[in-house]
């Protein structure tokens, strides 16, 4: 019953929920450190109960883990536990009942207006081995463009195909978590560097952004050539994709834009998740306050 319980919660979350690669990893890693850490004591997972799962989270705590890796694997095994109830018969979740601690605040990392212009124009300034595609910087161009143009997750990326882009209509079509749809405009930048990418790869067709094997770009290879362009750069920290979203958002804030405009470009179910920004907008104007003011 446990394998079979495992199979049918990853094949509903990768067919019917549309569960990113990423998040079934996250799913997956959840449930074997749980069994991990019962070790012998752990028979099936319908045998468990809500005592199991508070003394777990407190060895994760004694563990000096951070709030939000406990509550990530929480929230995998409450999924995993709710897919059980609704769908294979399980009287109630035992992970239900567990009170987490409260998420700590971190304020998202931002780049400034001037870093992202260095980011951006970086790939057409490294130097480029003698294998490397001519069309290959151009790409990334692209693909960096695109990533701050419009707030994209890198799962919504490099699932875009050529005729998701509106190229006259200059929007983009995307598909994001719960496989739900929005049309997100492009600004004419990094239209522009799409169309120079895609005369200079000849893509036509299919996935839009592609390999050096002309195979769909993968979310690892994206990681890759930020982490590549970075170390060329002057941003004195590491950043992820994610990182370019929470730019666009906090740029957007910055310049007036109101909250419900950006929800709606992200992509977030719900405006909470959105608010986070506004407080990075207020502590950005902090700074400015206290640095510029006579009398700050």
């Amino acid at each position: 019953m446990n394998e079979r319980d495992e199979l049918a919660f990853f094949n509903f979350q990768s067919t019917e929920k549309n569960a990113s690669p990423r998040t079934l990893a996250n799913y997956r890693d959840a449930l074997i450190a749980y069994q991990k850490w019962r070790g012998d004591k752990f028979s099936n997972w319908r045998s468990e109960t809500s005592d199991d799962f508070r003394d777990y989270l407190l060895a994760l705590m004694k563990q000096g883990l951070k709030r939000a890796t406990i509550r990530l694997r929480f929230a995998a095994l409450r999924s995993f536990y709710k897919f059980l109830v609704l769908r294979q018969g399980l009287a109630r979740s035992p992970v239900a009942e567990v009170q987490l601690p409260k998420p700590e605040r971190s304020l998202p990392v931002v780049l400034t207006i001037s870093q992202i212009d260095e980011l951006l124009g970086m790939p057409l300034k490294v130097e480029l081995d003698k294998k490397t595609p001519a069309w290959l910087p151009l790409r990334d161009v692209a693909i960096l463009e695109l990533f701050y143009s419009c707030g994209l997750r890198i799962s919504e990326l490099i699932s875009l195909d050529v005729q998701h882009v509106d190229f006259i209509g200059e929007t983009v079509k995307v598909v994001g978590k719960g496989v739900k749809e929005r049309i997100v405009p492009i600004g004419g930048p990094a239209i522009q560097a799409i169309q120079r990418y895609r005369q200079g790869a000849v893509v036509t067709n299919g996935p839009l952004f592609l390999s050096t094997r002309k195979r769909r770009i993968t979310q690892q290879a994206v990681d890759q050539l930020l982490k590549k362009y970075l170390k060329h750069s002057s941003i004195p920290f590491t950043i992820s994709p994610h990182k370019l979203r929470h730019s666009f958002a906090t740029h957007l804030l910055d310049a007036g834009a109101d909250l419900r405009s950006v929800q709606a470009l992200l992509g977030h179910a719900s405006l909470s998740t959105t608010q986070i920004y506004t407080h990075v907008t207020k502590e950005r104007l902090k700074q400015a306050y206290d640095t510029a003011h006579p009398r700050a």
